[in-house]
Formats: structure tokens, sequence, C-alpha cells
């Protein structure tokens, strides 16, 4: 790890990543994309110096509160938050500041801080996201090596739910003759149905490759399924989206399932959740109290 200075780490569309690079190791990841601009060692984590000091500043500036989102750059949770705690300093200045929170991760690390996600919630609003993309613990452990897996991911959602915090499941990637089987998404639907998710973000099955991610995803394959980078080449050439032959009938038993249990579903559907404080409550006038 090493340290860097920055002026801000919050985003003028409210989102904020604390730290650059990651050691998850998940062999789809989009961040090692070069037009990224991460300048060093993937693994070499980027901590930007007295983030949650910074924050402090650019939240105490803010006339109207709002949602802040994690972006999806770099999880909060990983392994090195642990030692250095500065997710957990950033939330502490969020909810002084009486702020929304809005936190992707792939790790049960979160449960840190149910805490303070629980004060967020009750003072605003705390939408705890998480990742799921395989229902095989074993193919998950090859696909994500370095973060919790399924199940623990499941008990975070379940968890969440039984304080009262509501959640939202990324259902991405799903990568295309691997694990785009309808068995696997349907078991990865019934952890949402089991856990009681409010919304699930989903653009379609499949994933997105390109300059830095493609060259480390294609060396995993290597690696893992030998003979899986040809036929991935063969299919997609260069292509930016590499759309699952399986997208439509998946798409079918996506949206039957999600509609059957009132699953919110539509990504733009489901970013306006996220994005949307609660209502305030109606002031009550004078006049009105002397009507009682």
């Amino acid at each position: 790890m090493h340290y860097a200075d920055y002026k801000t780490v919050l985003l003028a569309n409210n989102t904020m990543n604390l730290y650059r690079g990651c050691t998850h190791g998940c062999i789809y990841c989009d961040s090692r994309s070069v037009c990224y601009q991460i300048n060093h060692p993937f693994e070499d984590i980027e901590v930007k110096r007295d983030a949650d000091k910074i924050l402090d500043d650019q939240l105490r500036r803010r006339r109207r509160k709002a949602m802040i989102n994690t972006g999806s750059m770099c999880d909060p949770y990983i392994p090195l938050e642990s030692e250095l705690r500065l997710t957990r300093r950033a939330l502490e200045v969020i909810a002084r500041h009486g702020f929304g929170l809005s936190i992707l991760t792939k790790s049960d690390r979160i449960l840190r801080d149910l805490d303070l996600l629980e004060e967020i919630n009750r003072r605003q609003k705390c939408v705890v996201q998480v990742t799921l993309t395989t229902f095989d613990e074993k193919l998950c452990a090859v696909l994500e090596p370095n973060v919790s897996g399924t199940k623990a991911r499941v008990e975070v959602l379940k968890e969440c739910r039984r304080r009262g915090i509501p959640t939202v499941v990324w259902l991405s990637p799903i990568l295309p003759f691997i694990n785009d089987t309808e068995e696997n998404l349907r078991g990865l639907l019934s952890y949402c149905v089991e856990a009681g998710v409010h919304g699930i973000v989903n653009f379609g099955f499949g994933l997105t490759l390109r300059e830095g991610d493609r060259e480390y995803f294609y060396a995993q394959l290597d690696k893992h399924f030998p003979g899986m980078k040809q036929r991935y080449i063969d299919a997609f050439g260069l292509s930016y989206e590499c759309t699952s032959p399986n997208n439509g009938r998946l798409m079918r038993v996506y949206s039957e399932i999600c509609q059957a249990h009132g699953i919110l579903s539509g990504p733009k559907a489901v970013f306006r959740y996220l994005g949307a404080l609660p209502p305030e409550p109606p002031q009550v006038s004078m006049f009105d109290l002397l009507e009682q």
C-alpha cells in the first residue's frame, strides 16, 4: 500500500472511492481497465490520505442532504480496511452530518460497521448493496478468490434485513460459457428471495472487456479454464460487450422471478431508489396545532 494526497474525495455525483486498486483478485475486474488510469500496480493499494477529514469538510459545505455512494473502483472492505478503518471513519462522518448512504461490497467485513449503518438508516437512509455472481461456492472461489464466498455475502443481506436496513444485489457479471446457466441464476435468485432484497441491478447476462481488463481476464482463463480464452476470442473478438448466448432465456427467468416476489428489477428504477432520500415529514404549523 501507499498514501496519496487528494483535495477532494467526494465527486459531484456524490460518489467516493477511499482506496484505488484492489486485492480481491476477481478475474473479471473492470477496474483494471487502462481508461481508469490507475498508474501503479493494481494490488498496491493507494490510500487517500486523511480521506475522512476531507470528506468531513466537503459535507460541512453541502447545503442539501443527499445519498453518498461508494464507487466500484475499489471495494470499501478490502482486507486493508481491517487495519486502517478508513471506511468506518468515513461512515462516522456521514452519520454525523446526517447524510444517507449507499454502500457496495463483496465482503462480510461490512458486518463490523452495522452499528453505523443502523444509525445512518435511522437518521436518513442506508442501503447495503452486495454483488453476487456465482451460486457454486467452489467456482466462486476461482472467480473471486480473495473475497467472502456467496453464502457469507447472503448472510450479510439477511443480517441487514433483520436490522431493518434495505438491500440491493448486483447480479453482475455473469460470465459466458462459465456461469451463465439457468441453474446458477435460479440459485442466486433464490438467495435474493430468501434474504428479502429490495432490488437487483442487472444489465443483462455477460460481461464487459476492454484494454487492461481483457488481458488479465484472459490470463486467468488460461490458468483456470484451458481453451476458454480461444472460445471468447472466437465468440466476441475485441468487443466491449460480451453478451451470453443464453441472455434471452435467462432474462425471462430473471424477470418472472423478480415480478413474482416483488423485487425491483429495472436498472433505472433501482438507481432512482438508491439515489433518493426518504421524503421529509410535513411541517406542522401553529394553526394546525390549534385546530387539533
